[in-house]
Order: C-alpha cells, then structure tokens, then sequence
C-alpha cells in the first residue's frame, strides 16, 4: 500500500489527463440517486486529493484519507477550503475516527490493491464502522471477468511539463490461481536542465474481484449492494469489463 511513496511528486503529472472533474460528477450522480440528502463523505485512499476538491464543489463536506504522507502533504498544500475538507495519512484496513459519514468512497482501484481476503474485510470494516444509517459505500476495482478476458499488455506512458519528462512502462503478471496481477512499472524522470536521471523500479500487486467476492464481502459487513456499474457509465459490466463499480448500502 506504500507503493505511490517513491514518486508522490510525479504522481499529478503522471494522471495530468485524468477527468477528475467528470469522475466527480460520475460519482455525485451516484450518491444523489441512491443517497440524495447525503452531506458527509469518507475518502479511503484520496491520493493528493484531486477527487476531493471537486467533489466538495457540490457541497459535501469530506475526509480524505491515504497511506502515503507524501500525498496528504500534497492535497493538504492545495487545499483551500479547510473548513470542508480535511487530508489526514491513514491506512484504510485500521483508520478510526469518531465520525459517521454518509457515504464511504474508495476510487481509484483502492480496493484492487487489498490484494489479500484479509486487507479487504479489514477495508470494508473500516467503511461499515464509519458509515450512518443507510449510508452507501461506493468504490470501484478492478472486475474479474475483463481481467481473464482481456488479459493485460505492456503499457508505456510519456508525459512532461517545463521541467522533467516521465517515462513509465508498466509489464504486468498475471495470476490466475490467487486473482491478482503484478504491475511492473518502470518509471524514468528526467530532469530538463541538468538532464539528471531518476529510475524508479516497483511493483504494485492488483486484485481483481469478482460479484461473488462483492456479496460475500457485504453479507459478512451488514452491507447489501445496490448497483454495479461499468465505471463512468450505467450499464451492466459485461465479460470485457475492466474496471466496475459498486453501489453498497448499510443495512
């Protein structure tokens, strides 16, 4: 879970065309159909926040958590609006805070990297705990049906802004048998001016959960599922499905 530690500071331009605004709205949507006097959100994993600024715009107030302090650093530099929205470094399988929330989130494949049956019932105990009545936990992964189906490729990304270029390469692993694939990225930033190099080496371990991990996960946490959705969409997931997202309530 510390996996984004090495290179926090690269992560906003890594995912510079990530529509955090419309993922916001996707998610508002969400919550104002199965939940719509909801005020209050819990973030497990907020990463430097940029989920959080966009969806205080619709006047939740919200807590962002995540394992990296590098990342909290960054959200809570950017944060303008400290009044609604407070970034605290926390792990999702034990954070404790006195508060209910009326929705739970965990975006991002948050969920896909509690790689083990363990670190997801602790993950969703944290979101039960931290829910009011009826409360919706909302978070998306990785669908297991998509990985199987369309397994996945070598990727390569390059990206740059006025003063360094980033190079990631990600070849990944899949295993079947333990549901899980390893990411291997390579991540090569380079410093315009003096031309100095950084190579980071990692690997992210990725979950892939299947309906039945879904139901099994909410009948052990008092917890019944109100919808399953392609990501950004509304439809159904289908065989190819990459990534879902699921609509819990608290029963």
């Amino acid at each position: 879970m510390s996996n984004f530690n090495l290179y926090a500071q690269y992560y906003d331009l890594l995912y510079k065309d990530k529509d955090y605004s419309g993922e916001a709205a996707y998610i508002h949507k969400l919550i104002q159909h199965h939940y719509p006097n909801a005020k209050s959100i819990l973030n497990l994993g907020c990463g430097t926040g940029k989920h959080d600024f966009e969806l205080a715009k619709y006047g939740y107030t919200i807590h962002g958590i995540d394992l990296s302090n590098e990342m909290i650093e960054i959200a809570n530099a950017n944060n303008t609006q400290k009044d609604t929205l407070i970034f605290t470094q926390g792990d999702v399988r034990n954070f404790e805070t006195n508060a209910k929330f009326d929705v739970v989130v965990s975006l991002f494949h948050v969920m896909s990297y509690q790689t083990t049956n363990q670190d997801l019932q602790k993950t969703y105990e944290t979101a039960t705990k931290h829910l009011s009545e009826n409360g919706l936990f909302i978070f998306d992964c990785w669908y297991g049906p998509g990985v199987l189906t369309d397994p996945p490729i070598t990727r390569v990304k390059h990206i740059e802004n006025e003063k360094i270029t980033v190079l990631r390469i990600a070849e990944s692993d899949l295993y079947p048998q333990k549901n899980v694939v390893n990411v291997n990225y390579e991540v090569r930033v380079k410093d315009k001016a003096t031309n100095a190099e950084e190579i980071v080496k990692e690997t992210h371990s990725m979950r892939y959960l299947f309906d039945t991990d879904v139901e099994y996960l909410n009948s052990n946490n008092n917890l019944k599922n109100l919808a399953t959705h392609k990501w950004l969409g509304f439809e159904a997931p289908q065989l190819n499905t990459w990534n879902t997202i699921f609509v819990c309530q608290k029963k």
